[in-house]
């Protein structure tokens, strides 16, 4: 009976980074309340090797309501937690995030997985597009800012990816389950179970 509550893995699988040398491995699990997104990310930063380990639990809608971010380097160890309510309000411990007020997503720049996030929120239709408003974790630091991003779905498939006002684009590929398989310049799907 107990097993129905645990998480259930629906896929895992691996990403290459394209733009610099690294990689991701990373698990998506359905709780009965959310969503479970997981990664081990190695990455180079201005020559300098970093290991960053994450998880991000969402509410049945896709919106983020926790984070959790450990980035070990060169600086040492650094870590980040984040829970966000209802009215996409961040704390950070019992400290507000004012700045952040009003994000429902998570934008981790170290990895394509929160793409999904508003991807799956969103659930444009073929066509429609949506401006959206995300809370930026920047590597290799970890702060935070506001990043205004636009999506556009251009197929089942495709999506148009927009932030900063348009300084910034890219067309993102993704499966069934709203995963990158493709999004240059930043990264492409070399494995996966589960599919």
């Amino acid at each position: 009976m107990t097993s129905l509550l645990l998480p259930r893995r629906l896929r895992a699988l691996v990403w290459r980074r394209l733009i610099s040398p690294g990689s991701e491995y990373f698990e998506l699990r359905q709780h009965t309340e959310g969503w479970e997104l997981t990664g081990s990310v190695v990455f180079v930063h201005e020559g300098q090797p970093y290991f960053v380990d994450y998880t991000l639990l969402t509410d049945a809608a896709w919106a983020t309501r926790n984070v959790s971010v450990v980035r070990r380097g060169v600086e040492g160890a650094a870590e980040l937690h984040l829970h966000s309510d209802a009215e996409h309000r961040w704390w950070d411990g019992n400290t507000e995030r004012v700045a952040l007020r009003g994000c429902p997503d998570i934008d981790l720049a170290c990895t394509p997985s929160t793409n999904t996030l508003p991807i799956r929120r969103l659930a444009l239709e073929v066509g429609q597009s949506a401006d959206v408003r995300a809370a930026w974790i920047r590597m290799p630091d970890l702060s935070l800012q506001v990043l205004p991003q636009r999506y556009t779905r251009l197929s089942q498939t495709r999506y148009g990816y927009e932030s900063s006002g348009g300084a910034f684009k890219a067309e993102v590929d993704v499966d069934a389950l709203g995963l990158v398989t493709n999004y240059p310049p930043g990264w492409e799907r070399v494995a996966v179970s589960g599919a």
